[in-house]
């Protein structure tokens, strides 16, 4: 047993691959085992036995082999890879264990081969199958026949495919094993059960008893249709619905429908093989057909017929044999022999089918003609051959051919065509016969029923019958107008006889039109009868007998059924238009009419009618018009009255007032009345003759306009213009037209006779008189508006003059649409009625149009000599034809399409090796399309498609030329003729990359455009599918840009079926590509919305309305269906949705839909989520796992979201274009506030729908979902909500894929998402995510998650990271090695952000790196320098912190903003680092962490108070307990303490995290954090810890300040004490901050310049004023600008203000009082320099200037509104050079070009003067030096005038006068050094001179408030000079107006001191003033003049404070502000004082 124990302890894996049998099967065992365990069909276990399952199937040993099998079945069930090993598996199964003698095995492998069908791998398995049907071995074909029929059985025909199975069948039948041959048996009847008859034809030829025996099994198999009972994992609703109807007991009626469909309905031909019967035609076969004898035709003939005996043929050019058999049918002169031919072109129809469909137009017109024979064995045959031929062609193709037969003068011929007509009719649907085509045809065979021969009539009444059955009479009415009573019940007797092909009941034609009509242009009625009224009409057969019984048809007047008069709306068409008459009247006598005039007028009125007195005439005229206002419409006779009107004087009426009111009254009556054509022949010509009239044409006009409306436009239209022509006066001529292009307008353009018209036009366009032109050009361009371009056609031979003002005219029109028709409306027919009608002539018209131009017939001009020139040997004879052909057809212009031979010889100069011809071909193929119009459809086959051939030539210009000739013919065209049948596939099918990328960039850019194509463009997909893995590069590109186009039409499912046929791993991209082509599907183009239409604009009867909208919905959810666009009229709006997906077609909702949209958009479903995790768990449903979203996820989601979800927001949701789901997330977004709960209810749909929108390409969308999901998670968190495991793992695995999207925007705003995740989910389990996140193949992603997995680590330690921090750390350190740059860096990083949180550890944790990765690491470390400090920590502390980091990482951070924060604040860091970097800085660089990572500020400052704080306990830090002193003996704990840099660390973070609250935009926390700083660095001991942590103290400040300005200012909500209150924490803790000088240095010059601003700002800030406490801030601030400037690092800080004040005068925006503010705190640093310029860097300094003179040169500072600027940068450039002197100059080395700016220059001058004066000085000592005689004289001047000024300042009486004076000497010598004699003053008295001569500066230059500078004096001497605030008066002045001086306050001052008990001292012994603004001059940073006010209320402030040291808090808020003590520790109390006013602070706040 020893190896026994030895494989007993391998891995299952390998025991599974053991030698020993044993082992093995113990592996099967264990393994299978293993298998049904894992849950997780994604678990990583499954893929390690992918390559062993093959091995588990075909185990040499029978015993292990049968477990194997076992645990293979059980593999295959459960793992998601299984499908991988489909192929090797089933091979295995089919030859190693079918062969087993035990049934077992053969069992399991037959289950096994199902269960891979039932994952999707049906094509895999039956491949192998069928392999195996070929094996030796009898047993496993028995096992492979019987898997088949297993799998047939239980998945059903569709996804088992049969077609392959049935070519082997026959093989099977003829076995010689009896056991094949029964199970084959067995199997055929299976496949009868599911195709029934279909599968005869294949079987046809096997052993007729065997035939016998399988006819008995068909007979017993039962009728029902077989379902599917066993489905696969895509199909899980299918197998729901089946369990449940299961349950209901057996087969309920619950699914019958589905059922129907499931099962595909199995077309013989398809499954059979084609033949390929060209090559097998008999050598001489075109010999003999043309030989003289008719026994040879005879053989060749019968050669043929056995060939077409073949069910399926192979498609081929059967040119040459259908025009030898077409010659036959047409030429031979014996009967028999055009019988034959004619069956062997019915047998090539029938074997070809739809390939025969090009030949169609040659043949039937050649065998309509030889229906002459009378005998019957031909007329059937030839029967039987056209008939066929039908089948492979359409109606509209062969129309011509028909329709010109029609008119043969042999009754044979006519009687037949009709025949045929009807059984072709038979074969149609509503929409393949559509009004186009009925139109032509019912005119055809109207003329066959009054035929004399009676044959003739009945085969008319037949075809008749036959269509108004197909059609619906509401179709076929029309035409039928003028039908008789008995013809047309003959016609309908008739109808009811008709069988349709279609089966469909009598009436079900306007019931059942779904489909589309051929033409494509006329939409159908969408919808199977949700229009009731349209189906009544067509149902109710009772009005529809009426209706047409009025005379001569045309909508009746009055018809109250809608239905009757829908039938007949938009009555009769076109030309017929003017021929129906409404009202019938005949003409009446006059004394008739004079006898019903007297009836209804009274009887003064028509005596007066003829009087010789106008006012008589006039009067008349009143009574007549107040008589017809009030009579009833049937009363009127309206006749009678118009001639009464037209009596004696009639429309010679001389007077106007009378003939105004004459013609008003004729408006009137045509209004009212019933009025006739008869009536209105009687008044037109007296219109017409008035209408130039002045004064009287605006009433003629208005009658004709009513006439019109009376007796429809196009026949008033055409009597007008007759009549206005036929008269000579141009007048009314141009007055006609006028009318006529308004009235087109206003009636709509339908059944106008264009023709007339034209000729009319032509006239008056040739008149004399201009303004009969200019009318009729008017004309012109409103036809234009409803004809388009072929109208222009008609005036190509006009004058050029004439015809530019012509085009001119269209220019305008161009881009307009025809107005919607607004009369003519109510009585041509009910709303809505006539639809089709309408929209029909609609179309028509443009039609019309072409068809009216005169076209040439050139038939006869095609001569054989021609043809055969064309086709000569030498190329410039065939040159010579072609050109030939150019100039007939130029000749021509307009062409019929009868053109003989000429296309044959054309195709066969399209591969002409010259290349020249084939271009030459091809223009002339342009011109033929041009020249033929729409007619050239019939050419399509046979000559367009060669031209797409031509699109495969190699040289560039003959492509091109190809590709403009199959564009203009697809103009003519359309695409329909050129997608049916094979053609177009059989050309993509070829290899040529130039025909393949041609190709399928034109189908990329027409597909768009259609809204519906032939079933047969699936055929090309296969070749499509091969495009996308061609070699060639472009022809992949063209083919994936057609890919979704081709998708929009033939739909996603059908296209990834066609995938089936594939390789495996073809399949996989091409599926791949699938997926990415569905997101980018376009929806189809919508159905054009005409304007012009006649529609049911206005007058739509409301309730109509609803009813349409409802029709539009229930069809438009077929993807054929068409919203009709004139129903969507009747609903309000042009239509321009898609019935594509159930979308509502009506783009302005009806009332009801309306109502729809108001309720909740989320229905809550109690327990519907948890119910929803239950499925997913069980895996009842796919689980939320994808690389890109397939159709079964997507179907499923639909499904779940159905019951919660509202449905028009579903529609929304899951609508094909883009435009829909922003719709969708700006509703979700809206609602979102008030549907918490159900949004919550429906989270995890949500989510997942949002991942949906991931895979989206459309940016706008993208970002609106990201949007709708920030605004999300806030209101998450706000309701304390977290996210479930289910909701998490469904969506963010997809939203870190976006982060690493190339647009910056969204990777930023998926970065801001996932922070707020942090509060709904905690860290720990985000950081598994993100981490997997790191392994994406898109380096971005794995930047930023490494990224986001280091600000994880930063916010929440080291415990967030999972599964340990070990194994973390080494997954991270692997991308150190990464190829790409940016996700070197960011592992980099985040490694450094690890090692800052926890120390050396780190490299424990990461373990082995590679030197080179170990190097970078330790190099990035080094340089981040942010190492753990080694401060004196005590080794106690370590515990309580400890607990408390893990504290701080407990889930209840997740409900805190604290890592919000947090984060942001890094951000901020690394944005201050870079800005450190430009600014030149070194040493600051120090303390930031080193990640770049640029992000607007402004923005993050902004994103206030989303964040609710309730903080948690966790906030109050007890640093107490961090800092008690520990009783240790000191040098014990430090030999001890190994961790304290881990320790130390710990402290950080803790810091970090206060630090970070700070920036909160919730006001208490942020006091809290600063109220525990301010704690910390009260306390000498414990202020060490923050160091290192500066910068970010102050950044979290400055942005605090900024949120408080921005946002918490603005909020009006806000109480503003609390905003008072946060102030003074802030400067109260900046103050405490600044106090300690060594924390104070470390602050970096960007953040101090960041700093200053800040606080600037804020002391401008004018809102302040109006807070009670607005002074006190506004003070502390002073009194905090000074600490800044004082103990700042002065290198950084002199350098942060020069930054700031360049800033602050480039930036327009900025206010000048910043700048000076700004100047006056750089004086304030001038002030300081003599103490400080030993530790300054000047290089730095002075490269800062530098920068600024570059920036601001003498000249542009000059500019300036002040001169402060200048002087600023003169004194601080002085003051160095006088500290400095001469050396100054060797400190420019940072300076790279010092000529840049004039820094350099301006130094020497300064060196030099100061040299001068020195020496000046040493002469005046020690009287040396006698060159400077003058000199020192005018020295000495100088000396003795200052003295005697400064003696007048010392004295009270002349102080003003002497201050004056030194201001003028100032002036005049701006140079003048007053410093000695300043020198021995006290301070004081310096800042009263600098501060008198600023006063009168400002009085003199009337300067607003420049500050007279208080010296914010120090609190440490004691004396109290406060710091200035806030402006309050710009002129310094009591209150009686006169000036003040200083002498005043300072009498005021010693009665203060006095009264504080300070001695008054005289100033001269007093040492001198420490004051913190040190020199008074100097203009701090305080805001202006008026600071003696404030000084004032400052002592008054000092002094209460003496009197109660114990300082009220109330009082002042501010920290501390003024505190002024009289013992030099008043430093030291100032922060005690802070101390207590933050412990009050802190207590309100608990």
């Amino acid at each position: 047993m020893g190896d026994d124990s030895e494989w007993m302890k391998l891995p299952i894996d390998q025991k599974c691959e053991h030698k020993l049998w044993k082992a093995r099967l113990n592996g099967y065992e264990e393994a299978l085992k293993l298998f049904q365990k894992i849950d997780d069909e994604k678990s990583p276990e499954w893929s390690k036995y992918l390559g062993l399952i093959k091995k588990f199937v075909t185990d040499s040993n029978a015993v292990a082999q049968l477990k194997g099998l076992e645990a293979a079945l059980a593999y295959v069930e459960n793992a998601h890879v299984a499908g991988k090993t489909t192929g090797e598996v089933a091979s295995g199964v089919v030859n190693k264990v079918f062969n087993q003698p035990k049934a077992r095995a053969k069992e399991l492998g037959l289950d096994i081969c199902l269960m891979y069908i039932e994952i999707e791998k049906g094509e895999a398995v039956q491949e192998e199958l069928l392999k195996g049907l070929d094996n030796k071995n009898p047993k496993i074909i028995v096992a492979c026949i019987e898997t088949l029929r297993k799998a047939l059985s239980e998945f059903g025909s569709k996804i088992i495919s049969l077609k392959p199975i049935i070519k082997v069948l026959p093989k099977l039948f003829e076995s010689r094993e009896k056991a094949v041959r029964d199970e084959a048996k067995l199997l055929a009847v299976e496949i009868y059960r599911w195709i029934r008859d279909a599968l005869r034809p294949p079987l046809q030829n096997i052993n007729s008893v065997q035939l016998k025996e399988l006819e008995e099994e068909w007979v017993k198999v039962s009728s029902a249709a077989p379902k599917q009972t066993r489905f696969l994992r895509s199909q899980q609703e299918l197998k729901a619905k089946f369990e449940q109807q299961q349950a209901a007991g057996g087969d309920a009626d619950g699914g019958g429908d589905d059922e129907e469909e499931a099962v595909p309905q199995v077309d013989a031909y398809e499954l059979l093989e084609a033949v390929e019967i060209l090559s097998k035609l008999p050598k001489d076969f075109y010999e003999k057909i043309e030989a003289k004898k008719w026994q040879e035709r005879k053989e060749a003939l019968e050669a043929v017929e056995l060939l077409v005996k073949n069910p399926k043929l192979e498609s081929g050019d059967y040119a040459d044999l259908v025009k030898v058999l077409k010659k036959v049918v047409g030429k031979d002169t014996n009967v028999m022999l055009v019988a034959l031919a004619a069956k062997c072109l019915a047998g090539l129809a029938t074997g070809l089918r739809k390939k025969f469909g090009q030949y169609a137009g040659h043949v039937v017109p050649t065998i309509l003609e030889k229906f002459k024979e009378k005998k019957p064995q031909v007329v059937q045959a030839l029967q039987e051959a056209i008939d066929a031929i039908f089948l492979t062609t359409t109606l509209q193709n062969i129309s011509e051919d028909v329709l010109a037969v029609m008119d043969n003068k042999n009754p044979t011929i006519k009687q037949q065509t009709s025949l045929f007509i009807a059984r072709s009719f038979r074969h149609c649907t509503p929409s393949t016969l559509p009004k186009s085509l009925l139109k032509p045809f019912c005119a055809a065979l109207l003329k066959h029923i009054n035929d004399s021969a009676p044959e003739v009539r009945d085969a008319g009444f037949e075809a008749l019958g036959t269509a108004l059955k197909v059609a619906g009479e509401k179709a076929v009415n029309p035409f039928l107008a003028d039908v008789d009573k008995l013809k047309l019940d003959r016609i309908k007797e008739c109808a009811e006889k008709v069988e349709l092909v279609y089966g469909k009941k009598t009436g079900g034609a306007a019931e059942k039109k779904e489909g589309r009509p051929v033409s494509g242009k006329t939409p159908a009625l969408s919808g199977s009868g949700g229009d009731k009224e349209t189906k009544d009409a067509a149902t109710k057969p009772g009005p529809q007998k009426k209706a047409p019984a009025v005379k001569s048809g045309g909508p009746p007047k009055k018809s109250k059924p809608a239905g009757a008069a829908g039938v007949v709306g938009a009555g009769a068409k076109g030309k017929k238009g003017p021929e129906t008459k409404e009202i019938f009247e005949a003409e009446l006598s006059i004394e008739v009419c004079e006898e019903k005039a007297a009836a209804v007028l009274p009887a003064s009125c028509i005596q007066q009618l003829d009087s010789g007195n106008w006012k008589e005439r006039l009067a008349c005229m009143e009574e007549f018009q107040k008589a017809v206002e009030l009579m009833e419409r049937s009363e009127m006779p309206c006749q009678a009255l118009v001639r009464m009107l037209a009596k004696k004087p009639g429309w010679k009426e001389t007077n106007f007032q009378v003939m105004q009111m004459k013609l008003h009254i004729v408006a009137l009556i045509a209004q009212k009345g019933n009025f006739s054509k008869t009536s209105a022949q009687v008044v037109l010509d007296g219109l017409v003759d008035k209408v130039g009239d002045v004064k009287c044409g605006s009433n003629a006009k208005e009658a004709m306009t009513a006439i019109a409306e009376a007796c429809q436009l196009p026949w008033t239209a055409e009597q007008v213009v007759a009549t206005a022509f036929s008269q000579k006066n141009p007048k009314n001529q141009s007055e006609t037209l006028n009318w006529l292009s308004n009235a087109i307008k206003e009636f709509g353009f339908s059944g106008l006779n264009v023709k007339a018209f034209i000729s009319n036009v032509k006239t008056a366009l040739a008149a004399t008189n201009p303004a009969v032109r200019t009318s009729a050009i008017t004309l012109l361009g409103v036809m234009y508006l409803y004809v388009g371009p072929p109208l222009r056609m008609f005036f190509e031979d006009e004058k050029p003059a004439l015809l530019s003002q012509i085009d001119a005219e269209f220019e305008k029109m161009q881009g307009q649409t025809a107005p919607a028709p607004t009369r003519g409306i109510s009585r041509n027919s009910v709303a809505g009625g006539g639809d089709d009608a309408e929209e029909e002539e609609q179309e028509d018209v443009g039609n019309d149009v072409v068809d009216l131009l005169p076209r040439t017939d050139i038939g006869e001009k095609i001569t054989d000599e021609l043809v055969s020139k064309i086709g000569d040997k030498n190329w410039k004879i065939r040159k010579e034809g072609l050109d030939e052909v150019t100039s007939i057809i130029n000749d021509a212009k307009f062409i019929q399409p009868n053109i003989g031979e000429l296309p044959a010889a054309l195709k066969g100069r399209l591969n002409d090796s010259n290349k020249i011809l084939v271009q030459q071909t091809l223009s002339i193929l342009q011109q033929l399309a041009t020249a033929m119009g729409p007619n050239i459809k019939q050419h399509v086959k046979n000559l367009g498609i060669p031209v797409i051939t031509v699109l495969g030539d190699s040289k560039n210009n003959v492509r091109a030329a190809a590709l403009a000739t199959v564009n203009a013919w697809a103009e003519q065209t359309g695409m329909k003729e050129w997608l049916e049948g094979e053609d177009l596939s059989e050309e993509l099918k070829k290899e040529n990359p130039f025909l393949r990328q041609e190709l399928l960039g034109w189908l990329a850019e027409k597909l768009p455009t259609l809204r519906s194509v032939p079933s047969d463009l699936l055929l090309c997909v296969p070749h499509l599918y091969s495009c996308l893995e061609d070699r060639n590069g472009d022809v992949r590109k063209k083919a994936q840009d057609a890919l979704p186009f081709f998708m929009m039409h033939l739909g996603f499912e059908k296209m990834a079926k066609a995938t089936s046929k594939l390789k495996p791993t073809s399949k996989d991209q091409v599926l791949a590509m699938l997926e990415k082509a569905k997101a980018n599907m376009p929806a189809k183009p919508a159905a054009p919305a005409k304007a012009s239409c006649r529609g049911a604009g206005g007058t739509a009867p409301a309730k109509f309305q609803p009813a349409s909208a409802l029709a539009e919905d229930s069809g438009s959810s077929s993807a054929e269906s068409k919203p009709d666009p004139k129903r969507a009229k009747a609903g309000g709006a042009s239509s321009k949705a898609k019935g594509v997906q159930g979308k509502k077609v009506l783009s302005k909702p009806t009332l009801k839909e309306d109502d729809d949209k108001s309720g909740p958009i989320f229905i809550i479903v109690p327990n519907g989520k948890e119910q929803r995790m239950k499925d997913e768990k069980g895996l009842k449903v796919l689980k939320w796992n994808f690389t890109t979203p397939r159709d079964e996820y997507i179907d499923q989601l639909k499904t779940q979201m159905s019951s919660c979800v509202a449905k028009w927001l579903q529609d929304e949701m899951f609508h094909a274009d883009f435009q829909h789901h922003n719709k969708a997330l700006a509703v979700m977004i809206e609602h979102l506030e008030n549907e918490k709960d159900g949004v919550i209810s429906c989270l995890d749909l949500i989510l997942k729908w949002l991942t949906l929108r991931f895979f989206d390409t459309n940016t706008s969308v993208l970002m609106k979902a990201l949007e709708y999901l920030k605004l999300l998670f806030n209101l998450l968190s706000q309701e304390e909500y977290h996210l479930t495991e289910n909701e998490a793992s469904s969506f963010i695995p997809y939203l870190i894929l976006k982060v690493g999207e190339p647009k910056d925007v969204i990777r930023r705003d998926v970065r801001a998402i996932l922070n707020r995740m942090c509060l709904i989910y905690p860290a720990s389990k985000m950081f598994t995510f993100i981490m997997e996140g790191t392994k994406s193949k898109n380096s971005k992603q794995r930047a930023e998650c490494l990224e986001e997995l280091g600000c994880l680590v930063e916010s929440y330690g080291m415990n967030v990271c999972q599964p340990t921090p070990g194994k973390a750390l080494k997954e991270m350190a692997t991308h150190i090695g990464d190829r790409d740059n940016t996700v070197r860096n960011a592992a980099l990083n985040t490694i450094v952000t690890v090692y800052n949180v926890h120390g050396d550890q780190v490299f424990k944790l990461i373990g082995n790196l590679s030197e080179k990765d170990m190097s970078m690491l330790e190099e990035r470390i080094k340089r981040s320098a942010k190492r753990p400090s080694a401060a004196p920590v005590r080794q106690a502390e370590e515990k309580p912190l400890r607990a408390q980091n893990i504290s701080t990482n407990a889930s209840m951070l997740r409900k805190g903003p604290a890592e919000d924060m947090s984060s942001k604040l890094k951000i901020m860091y690394r944005t201050y680092r870079i800005q450190n970097r430009n600014m030149g800085g070194h040493s600051e660089t120090a303390h930031t962490v080193p990640r770049e990572f640029q992000l607007d500020l402004d923005e993050i400052e902004n994103d206030n108070g989303t964040v609710r704080c309730e903080m948690p306990a966790l906030v109050q830090h007890k640093l107490d307990d961090i800092f008690e002193p520990v009783l240790i003996p000191e040098p014990k704990i430090r030999a001890v303490s190994p961790h304290f840099d881990d320790m130390h660390s710990n402290t950080a973070s803790t810091i970090n995290f206060v630090i970070s609250q700070v920036a909160s935009g919730d006001i208490n926390t942020s006091i809290q954090a600063l109220a525990q700083i301010d704690e910390v660095l009260r306390q000498e001991d414990k202020a060490e810890a923050m160091s290192g942590h500066i910068d970010q103290f102050l950044i979290a400040t400055f942005m605090q300040l900024r949120l408080i300005y921005n946002t918490h200012m603005a909020d009006e909500k806000l109480d503003k004490d609390e905003i008072v209150k946060l102030y003074s924490c802030i400067i109260g803790s900046m103050i405490s901050l600044f106090q300690i000088e060594s924390l104070a240095r470390e602050a970096s010059t960007g953040v101090l310049k960041d700093l200053m601003h800040g606080l600037i700002t804020l002391m401008l800030d004018s809102r302040l004023e109006d807070l009670e406490e607005g002074e006190q801030v506004i003070r502390s601030v002073n009194l905090l600008v000074v600490k800044v400037l004082e103990k700042s690092d002065q290198t950084n800080i002199l350098s942060a203000l020069l930054v700031l004040l360049q800033d602050s005068l480039l930036a327009t925006a900025s206010s000048p009082k910043f700048s000076e503010l700004v100047m006056k705190c750089l004086w304030r640093m001038v002030r300081l320099l003599p103490e400080t310029i030993n530790s300054i860097n000047l290089d730095r300094i002075l490269l800062d200037i530098h920068i600024f003179m570059k920036v601001f040169p003498k000249e542009k500072l000059k500019q300036c509104k002040s001169e402060f600027p200048i002087r600023t940068l003169k004194t601080l450039l002085h003051t160095l050079c006088k500290l400095k002197g001469p050396k100054i100059l060797d400190h420019l080395t940072m300076i790279d070009n010092k000529n840049e700016s004039e820094l350099e220059a301006h130094l020497c001058r300064v060196v030099k003067h100061s040299m001068d004066q020195s020496g000046n000085k040493a002469d005046k000592d020690t009287e040396k030096g006698a060159s400077r005689i003058e000199e020192k004289a005018s020295k000495a001047k100088v000396n003795d005038i200052l003295a005697e000024i400064f003696k007048k300042i010392g004295s009270k009486e002349n102080t003003k006068e002497g201050l004056a004076e030194l201001y003028e000497y100032k002036k005049k010598y701006s140079d003048a050094d007053i410093e000695p004699f300043l020198k021995n003053s006290s301070q004081f008295f310096q800042s009263y001179v600098e501060r008198g001569l600023r006063l009168i500066e400002t009085e003199r230059e009337g300067k607003g408030r420049i500050a007279a500078s208080t010296g914010i004096s120090s609190q440490m001497e004691g004396t109290c000079v406060p710091a200035s605030t806030h402006t309050v008066s710009s002129s310094i002045g009591n209150s009686n107006g006169e000036e003040v001086g200083p002498s005043v306050y300072l009498e005021r001052l010693k009665i203060l001191r006095q009264r504080c008990g300070l001695d008054n001292a005289k100033q001269e012994d007093r040492p001198p003033l420490t004051s913190l603004l040190s020199k008074p001059a100097l203009p701090t940073v305080a805001s202006s003049t008026d600071m003696l006010h404030s000084k004032l209320s400052q002592l008054r402030e000092s002094r209460e404070q003496y009197q109660h040291l114990d300082l009220d808090s109330n009082q002042t808020h501010s920290s501390g502000i003024g505190t002024t003590l009289a013992s030099p520790s008043s430093a030291a109390a100032n922060i005690d004082d802070l101390k207590k006013r933050l412990e009050r602070i802190k207590s309100s706040r608990k």
